[in-house]
């Protein structure tokens, strides 16, 4: 990389960590640190919401998945404002009248501390394998762009994590993911801009749009019943209901969020704003995969995306059959 972009890696990972580390000097109990001192607008509690949801895996593997199956999977979130609706509605004025700090405290007040118990390892069991998930992707990247080891990249990653959540509680999370949120779509959009500028010059916006289109990429809607069918709309209206109401709805990561905004009605207009606008980002996330498909229609495409492993390939017993596939 050129010195300018290790200013820009390391300016912006010091400046989220310290800013995290620095908005949230002072904590002094739990509700300070569990609840963020019940501070978090709705603006906070909407962009942290997205950002917990919209991980790494979704910036790097949802472009993927409209390369090779186009723009159906935004129907897995049509179910997604019907759910926000409900927890809206029910969910956030049953945590506020029982001023509870976590999702599980209920189930204590409803059954029993055994309860609480169990369903709060399974929490931490379940969110500890999706962080090494969410860890590993970008430690992929790094490791391919920097050159790095990739155990120590996930060393660092989570370091430099555990640092200014640690130190800070859910308030560190939520001020630094309005950052993150930021910097993750200005790359998205940069990306998107990148690829229709590495188009042939023939080949216009509205031209790449319609060779997306003859390849089935834009197909959005699928009202068939037809069961063999990955996404329609009535399995992202049904599906999507249910695992959106069951994860925002009682998922700590999500749950936690919320139940720090200053009151009830910002709590609400926090999960509001991620019902409107989830699925315009997520739409926009897979419109760039779709260009990155059309971007290939002209560009050769590599056997395999990380140097790493075209490295490694290139030493390995069988890289002379590699080498005859890379002519």
């Amino acid at each position: 990389m050129s010195p300018i972009d290790w200013m820009i890696l390391c300016s912006t990972l010091l400046f989220i960590v310290g800013y995290g580390i620095w908005k949230t000097r002072g904590s002094q109990n739990v509700t300070d640190y569990v609840l963020g001192g019940k501070e978090a607008n709705w603006a906070t509690i909407g962009l942290s919401v997205m950002a917990t949801q919209a991980s790494a895996i979704t910036f790097l593997s949802t472009p993927g998945q409209a390369y090779h199956d186009g723009m159906g999977f935004v129907q897995f979130y049509f179910g997604l404002p019907l759910a926000m609706v409900v927890i809206i509605l029910v969910f956030i004025p049953l945590y506020d009248r029982l001023k509870v700090h976590t999702a599980y405290e209920f189930l204590e007040n409803r059954f029993n501390a055994n309860t609480r118990t169990l369903t709060a390892i399974l929490f931490l069991i379940q969110r500890g394998l999706s962080a090494g998930i969410t860890i590993f992707a970008p430690a992929i990247i790094l490791s391919a762009v920097l050159g790095w080891p990739l155990r120590l990249l996930v060393v660092i990653i989570g370091g430099l994590v555990i640092v200014y959540t640690v130190s800070g509680g859910t308030k560190a999370v939520n001020v630094t993911q309005k950052q993150q949120m930021f910097v993750i779509m200005g790359g998205m959009f940069i990306a998107f801009y990148m690829i229709v500028s590495g188009l042939p010059a023939d080949v216009s916006f509205s031209k790449a749009l319609e060779i997306a289109n003859q390849s089935g990429k834009l197909d959005v809607l699928d009202f068939s019943f037809d069961p063999s069918n990955r996404y329609t709309f009535w399995s992202g209206i049904t599906g999507g209901f249910f695992l959106a109401l069951s994860y925002f709805g009682t998922d700590q990561s999500q749950v936690q969020r919320y139940l720090s905004g200053k009151n009830k009605r910002e709590s609400q207009l926090g999960l509001a704003f991620n019902a409107v606008f989830k699925i315009p980002m997520q739409f926009f996330i897979l419109f760039v995969g779709v260009m990155v498909f059309v971007f290939y229609q002209f560009n050769e495409s590599p056997i395999h995306f990380n140097p790493a492993a075209r490295a490694a390939m290139e030493v390995a017993p069988h890289s002379e059959a590699f080498s005859s596939l890379s002519e």
